[in-house]
């Protein structure tokens, strides 16, 4: 039995919080026992305890763009000390054979492996591009031995950080999603306020500077002009203290008198259910993607995917085949291949389906976890 100490950066449930819940609750718990550390409390933690996973709350030593002040720098320092104080704690409960960093924001368990000779692995979900310090930064961090091996959740993460040693990439999993009962429908279409005749795009994910929403928007408003029946759906919330993209997105919806044709959703743990409402999928990311958990999402629910032809997502839709890969931050490419959708429903299904068989056959979770069970037994 080996215990792994897994480290987190929030307690959502966005793309990587989904992957580590998914990658514990589904451990082969006769050979691994889990312990994670997530910074506060939320639905993750919930979640997580529903899989009898124990979970602690402690400092998980995130770096963010605002830290280097002088009171955020007194704060991380004091944050140290407590979030090293916990790992001891449990370490004198439990013999931790590795620590597991999931997402490069948190430096905890890389400076107490740095420092206490465990083994490290480090899960990188992110491309950085700015601020070029940053990016300097963790490449600093990631080519360090204490790192035992880095994984990278797709091959465009891996190539941006170009880093040595031990390199695995594993394209995220996802479970596959429960068939919902018509009444469940009805209600979620009652959410979506959206009639039979309707087409329904959606964008799912945080509602931020570089998710593509404003983007979307432009090329919806384009489009509304001549198909009166299509609607737009944002699900998402805004990260902390960033309500200001949510203000600016509502005010260019009142702007385009769209208030009648766009609906936004706060982040919801079920989106399953929501998926089954929607007919399109767009994720039209302004900068690339590491991977793109909401593709795969889409596809396991046989929806047809939009994507921007950068990052991630390049390595989960094909093309005229799951769906289109269109020239990012490009609103009349991305008009266009909304239109193809609109106008033919057999397309539709037949990206939809051959979406799904591509979900299942690369991006199950059961690969997702078997790889790096492996990883664990032989590192």
């Amino acid at each position: 039995m080996q215990n792994i100490l897994f480290i987190h950066q929030s307690a959502e449930l966005y793309g990587s919080d989904k992957t580590l819940l998914y990658l514990v609750a589904n451990l082969d718990k006769n050979k691994f026992f889990p312990i994670v550390i997530l910074p506060n409390e939320g639905p993750l933690k919930i979640e997580l305890e529903k899989e009898n996973v124990k979970v602690i709350i402690a400092p998980v030593l995130k770096l963010y763009r605002k830290m280097f002040t002088p009171s955020n720098l007194l704060k991380f320092t004091k944050d140290y000390f407590k979030g090293i104080k916990t790992i001891k704690s449990i370490r004198k409960e439990y013999k931790i054979d590795y620590i597991y960093s999931n997402t490069l924001a948190v430096l905890l368990g890389f400076f107490f492996c740095f420092f206490h000779k465990t083994k490290h692995i480090w899960h990188v979900h992110e491309i950085i591009e700015s601020p070029k310090f940053f990016t300097k930064f963790f490449r600093y961090f990631l080519n360090n031995p204490t790192n035992r091996v880095l994984i990278y959740n797709s091959f465009a993460t891996c190539k941006f950080w170009n880093c040595k040693g031990n390199n695995q990439v594993i394209w995220n999993g996802i479970a596959a999603f429960p068939e919902i009962e018509e009444e469940e429908k009805a209600v979620i279409r009652k959410t979506i306020l959206t009639t039979d005749n309707e087409i329904v795009f959606a964008l799912v994910g945080r509602i931020s500077r570089w998710k593509g929403q404003m983007l979307l928007l432009e090329a919806f408003n384009k489009l509304v002009k001549t198909h009166q029946n299509i609607r737009l759906v944002y699900i998402g919330s805004t990260p902390p203290n960033q309500e200001h993209f949510l203000d600016s997105l509502k005010d260019k919806i009142k702007n385009y008198d769209l208030i009648q044709k766009v609906n936004i959703i706060p982040f919801q743990d079920n989106i399953h259910q929501f998926w089954q409402c929607i007919d399109i999928a767009v994720v039209s990311s302004t900068e690339p993607e590491p991977f793109g958990m909401v593709a795969i999402e889409a596809m396991m629910a046989k929806k047809p995917v939009i994507a921007a032809n950068h990052g991630g997502l390049t390595e989960i839709v094909v093309n005229n085949e799951t769906g289109f890969l269109v020239e990012p931050n490009n609103k009349d490419a991305l008009k266009d291949a909304l239109e193809k959708l609109i106008t033919n429903p057999e397309l539709r299904t037949s990206f939809g389906e051959k979406g799904f068989q591509r979900a299942v056959e690369n991006f199950s979770i059961q690969k997702y976890v078997q790889k790096i069970e492996y990883i664990l037994e032989n590192n």
